[in-house]
């Protein structure tokens, strides 16, 4: 049963929604639970394919909970918004949430990482918080960002892509901070 309280499981669920299940699945309690907007999108490929995969978003109560899609309807993505009330604990049994501060992130979470807009926190990549615009373009400058700026978005997915290319990222660095040093 879908529920706006439910706990946020990295990389599972959120809202009782399950990650690899097929929404249709869940399409009766759907359409006479909530309020249900649809949409498509194209996003480009992430292999080395060149073009874009069909994605259908599907938004209920204003973007409470957005489910994303492949085509084929398996769920791959959720995100909720402020109107959520359930939480994510992380690995120190901090609770977090959507519409929690900087601040108190900062002070809930040991490790932070800014990619591509999203916070990657404590080295959990099946859970993201979106930072909203004009700090989406900053890259791991966190001093930057007003500790009483609200952050209204959870995303849950599978986000270890970003893990080995901010290791590749970090390990380029070294070798740099390593030849400035002449070691």
């Amino acid at each position: 049963m879908i529920d706006f309280n439910a706990d946020i499981i990295s990389y599972k669920s959120l809202g009782n929604i399950e990650i690899g299940r097929d929404v249709e699945f869940y399409a009766d309690e759907l359409y006479e639970n909530f309020d249900v907007e649809e949409r498509t999108w194209e996003k480009p490929c992430s292999s080395n394919e060149v073009g874009y995969e069909l994605k259908y978003i599907y938004s209920l109560n204003n973007g409470t909970i957005t489910i994303s899609t492949n085509s084929n309807g398996r769920i791959e993505d959720l995100w909720c918004n402020q109107n959520y009330k359930g939480k994510y604990r992380n690995k120190y049994k901090n609770e977090l949430y959507a519409g929690i501060t900087m601040g108190e992130l900062l002070n809930l979470t040991k490790k932070q990482l800014i990619f591509w807009g999203e916070l990657i926190l404590d080295d959990d990549y099946g859970m993201a918080i979106t930072l909203p615009s004009p700090w989406d373009e900053l890259d791991d400058y966190f001093k930057d960002i007003p500790s009483d700026l609200t952050l209204n978005e959870i995303y849950v997915g599978n986000r270890d892509c970003n893990r080995t290319v901010y290791k590749k990222r970090r390990k380029k660095r070294s070798k740099m901070w390593k030849a400035r040093r002449g070691r």
